[in-house]
């Protein structure tokens, strides 16, 4: 089984991939590779913050890794939170928070379109590749569910009524932008066996 280690210690996120990727694969995260710092992610693009942390990683350990970074971009805010998605409201403070502060943004605005949006960074034998997926959706006008974590509360993807929050691991793989990147990931390492 090929190891591969995950930029990240957002058990979360991992929990995700490993649905995602099956059996085939071994994901570690940093904390279970014995690996204990925090990576910068002063970008601001989802796409150099994932850069960042797998050439972290990889000049640290010299193994093959790969991170990623998401964010929800709201179309009435201007495309915000977006790459800071995870400090919205500050920094340390929890998902309630920041859906709060999304919450209050959004009040009066009839335009509720958002998406979701990840980037993954591979690095493998030495060179970079990036993954893309995305989820359309739409902000809920309250928090829904109590599953998933983040934004999930208020987000609804395509033309569901349920939130990301009501769906289990499995159906929110089906829309989910994380699952889609995934997707291609695993798509590129079976790729490599032929």
């Amino acid at each position: 089984m090929r190891t591969l280690l995950l930029a990240s210690n957002n058990e979360h996120k991992a929990a995700e991939i490993r649905e995602a990727l099956g059996n085939r694969f071994r994901i570690l995260t940093l904390a279970e590779a014995g690996i204990r710092i925090e990576i910068p992610e002063p970008h601001e693009t989802l796409e150099e913050n994932a850069r960042e942390k797998s050439m972290t990683i990889n000049t640290l350990t010299g193994r093959d890794c790969f991170s990623e970074d998401s964010g929800l971009e709201v179309e009435a805010l201007g495309g915000a939170p977006g790459v800071h998605s995870a400090y919205y409201a500050g920094k340390g403070l929890h998902a309630g928070a920041h859906i709060g502060k999304l919450l209050d943004a959004m009040q009066g605005l009839s335009n509720r379109k958002a998406r979701f949006r990840t980037v993954i960074s591979l690095l493998f034998d030495g060179n970079e590749y990036q993954f893309q997926g995305t989820c359309e959706g739409r902000i809920l006008n309250h928090a829904q569910g109590k599953q998933g974590f983040g934004y999930d509360p208020v987000f609804a993807p395509g033309t569901e009524s349920r939130s990301f929050a009501e769906m289990d691991t499995l159906e929110k793989n089906r829309w989910s932008h994380r699952g889609q990147a995934v997707s291609k990931l695993i798509e590129f390492l079976n790729g490599l066996d032929k």
